[in-house]
């Protein structure tokens, strides 16, 4: 049997609701005229889950792997339907309402999400902290963040074509699988597609298996470590130029603004600023190779140009040459304290070469040693 449409349920524990959804399942492909198959991705249910399926005539596909994102990813493995849908078995979604999914597919688009907020959310069926803050927030930073028009990156309810979800190779094992489906289909280009669903107040008499904070912490790591620009690369950019520009301005002398006057301590504390936001812009160049060489990011253009711009021998020559301007400033500053019969120094030019001198150097070793690490990182590309 070559079916069309695979829905596929993660279940752990939910005798309570499954015979409902996978009723559902199976009335939408009678009534729609449609080859489906309903597989029940098992993960490890000890309230005899697994016996109800059966005898509905769906298929239990077991999961040892803990996890929401092992326990699809088991299902889907087992599924052999063009299209696959994919939600909840605790009766929130209408499993008899997929047809919108269906067309969206059937017209080419590799990816469609449901939309509960234009769908509508039954009074009480999403918690109060989920539906203004956890929701709203994590979508709107997976919009900003990845470029995509998604309204509810976090809806159980979806369908994608078999072949778009190999193409996505996805990798996590929780909850978070589900921000992850949205942003690497984004980074892959695909088309995707958002229709109006409804969500109504599950049918288990026991807590959800979802904890809000935990979980919620997890969407958001993920969604950060995925975007390294974000994450490194913005923030390191903003804090070098602030960093930068007070340095190059107080390293020649003091600055009077609003009748404050900044002098070598603020120095110090604007070259540590510039610091900073070089680690910052280095972590981002580090992860970017990791990432894409791990597959957990796919290649572009640019990438390919980041290593034919940047190579150990260009970094090695930059490094070498701050560290040489570095002891430069050092020889100055000790020569100008060898004038003061090596006493206390009070003399602001000293401490402005002083810790010009520290700065080039730490910048010069960070270079050279950035240079060396992103090689290494390089070499799986290279090969």
């Amino acid at each position: 049997m070559h079916p069309e449409v695979s829905v596929v349920m993660p279940c752990l524990n939910e005798a309570e609701t499954l015979a409902v959804c996978i009723k559902k399942a199976q009335g939408f492909f009678e009534r729609e005229h449609i080859e489906g198959e309903v597989i029940i991705a098992d993960n490890g249910s000890t309230d005899g889950s697994q016996d109800i399926a059966r005898k509905l005539g769906a298929t239990v596909q077991p999961v040892s792997e803990k996890g929401y994102g092992n326990a699809l990813k088991g299902g889907i493995a087992a599924a052999n339907g063009t299209y696959i849908m994919m939600g909840d078995a605790d009766d929130s979604y209408d499993f008899s309402n997929m047809m919108s999914y269906v067309e969206k597919l059937r017209e080419g688009y590799d990816l469609v999400m449901g939309n509960r907020f234009k769908g509508g959310i039954e009074k009480g069926a999403m918690p109060f902290l989920h539906k203004y803050l956890g929701n709203p927030v994590l979508s709107f930073i997976g919009r900003l963040f990845f470029r995509l028009k998604i309204g509810d990156f976090h809806c159980g309810l979806r369908g994608f074509s078999k072949e778009a979800y190999n193409r996505m190779e996805l990798r996590t094992s929780g909850m978070e699988f589900a921000s992850e489906m949205v942003v690497k289909a984004g980074l892959k280009n695909m088309k995707i597609a958002e229709v109006p669903t409804t969500l109504s107040k599950d049918g288990r008499s026991r807590p959800p298996h979802l904890n809000t904070w935990k979980d919620g912490w997890r969407h958001l790591r993920f969604l950060l470590l995925y975007s390294p620009k974000w994450l490194f690369l913005l923030p390191g950019a903003v804090a070098m130029s602030v960093g930068l520009i007070f340095s190059f301005i107080l390293f020649f002398g003091p600055l009077t603004l609003f009748g404050v006057t900044f002098d070598v301590h603020t120095l110090l504390f604007s070259t540590g600023l510039w610091l900073t936001g070089f680690q910052l812009v280095l972590f981002y160049g580090l992860t970017k190779v990791y990432t894409v060489e791990n597959d957990l990011l796919p290649k572009s253009k640019k990438y390919d140009r980041l290593f034919k711009i940047l190579n150990l021998e260009k970094g090695l020559l930059l490094g070498g040459f701050l560290i040489l301007i570095g002891i430069m400033l050092a020889l100055i500053a000790f020569f100008n304290w060898k004038e003061l019969n090596f006493g206390n120094i009070e003399n602001h030019v000293t401490m402005r070469m002083a810790i010009g001198a520290v700065t080039a150097i730490l910048f010069g070793v960070q270079t050279a040693l950035f240079s060396l690490f992103f090689s290494v990182l390089g070499l799986k590309k290279a090969h």
